[in-house]
């Protein structure tokens, strides 16, 4: 193994910025998460919004990167493709998670919870406050799907930005739209120094929900 991967083991990072306490936070979840998703917003972080997808595969987890769009307090909201491979995860699991880390702030929240897809009209609304270019986008790229070279993309867009050039409103793509994250259970971590992390889970028992402190 080189000196360089050696090094690894040596990195450290010192936890000090905030503090995580019961008593202070929001008796809703969602309530809490919007006040840390302002101050990530405000906190120089290159695409607060972005989060880990992670669905199941024949017991295999799978995780990427998606963005999200929106939140109260039915769920979390994101977009992508039906038949893409985390489309089809999702239609044959429900059970998802979902990660956003605010390095800067020093944060993590971990939501665990069921998906579903949103209704159409909400997708469409969305679809076409996008720019063009990502409408288009849309419509030229079969997610997950293997091909022959960056080509193949180059000449889909090239088609459909032909296709649709009178169009003043593209059509969305019935394979395409949006999911909601809907929680039965969110942790808040904030770091700590000594590793002594502040972890608070807010977990939904019937209509309520009952906050838990955890070790770290």
């Amino acid at each position: 193994m080189s000196n360089k991967l050696n090094k690894i083991s040596d990195l450290r990072q010192n936890y000090n910025l905030n503090h995580l306490v019961k008593e202070n936070v929001s008796k809703s979840p969602f309530d809490q998460f919007e006040t840390w998703f302002e101050e990530a917003m405000n906190g120089d972080i290159y695409e607060p919004n972005a989060m880990i997808l992670s669905t199941v595969d024949n017991n295999q987890p799978k995780s990427r990167t998606v963005l999200l769009k929106g939140f109260d307090e039915h769920g979390f909201v994101f977009y992508s493709n039906y038949d893409s491979h985390k489309g089809m995860q999702m239609d044959a699991n429900d059970k998802v998670s979902i990660l956003f880390y605010w390095d800067r702030l020093q944060r993590q929240v971990r939501v665990e919870g069921s998906v579903s897809k949103i209704p159409e009209e909400v997708s469409e609304a969305y679809f076409h406050s996008r720019p063009r270019s990502s409408q288009l986008g849309a419509w030229s790229s079969e997610q997950s799907k293997v091909i022959d070279s960056e080509q193949v993309l180059v000449d889909d867009l090239a088609h459909y930005t032909k296709k649709f050039e009178n169009d003043e409103v593209i059509p969305k793509p019935k394979n395409w739209g949006g999911y909601v994250v809907k929680p039965t259970k969110i942790e808040f971590w904030q770091g700590r120094p000594s590793r002594l992390h502040d972890r608070l889970v807010y977990k939904l028992e019937g209509l309520d929900w009952n906050i838990s402190r955890l070790s770290p």
